[in-house]
């Protein structure tokens, strides 16, 4: 196989695993500020509902960062049958992906 195939496939793998590990810091990141918003509101001095808008916008956004991940898992799946069809033979570039991890889920819709 010509070595331009293999650099390809190489930068690529290190790019899709860039794009899942942004998404999961994003999840991380949106997980801390629910967490730092209900604690805030926990005040006895700030009223039960404070902020009860917000939460669900960002419960909303986490749903959609998983959305996010979860359609870059089915990317990195995608690539790895193009890897194996166009690399077979070659050790250390195939990832096999559940089908449980990328399967179609119907999201519970949220009242704005």
């Amino acid at each position: 196989m010509p070595a331009t195939i293999r650099e390809d496939a190489l930068a690529i793998r290190k790019l899709i695993r860039e794009a899942e590990a942004v998404t999961d810091e994003a999840m991380i990141a949106c997980a801390r500020l629910k967490q730092a918003m209900v604690r805030a509101r926990q005040n006895p001095e700030v009223a039960i509902d404070a902020g009860q808008r917000a939460l669900v916008r960002l419960n909303q956004a986490e749903n959609e960062a998983l959305a996010l991940s979860t359609s870059l898992l089915r990317v990195h799946d995608e690539l790895s049958k193009v890897s194996r069809e166009t690399m077979s033979g070659d050790e250390g570039v195939d990832t096999v992906v559940s089908p449980a991890a990328i399967a179609e889920v119907q999201p519970a819709s949220i009242a704005a």
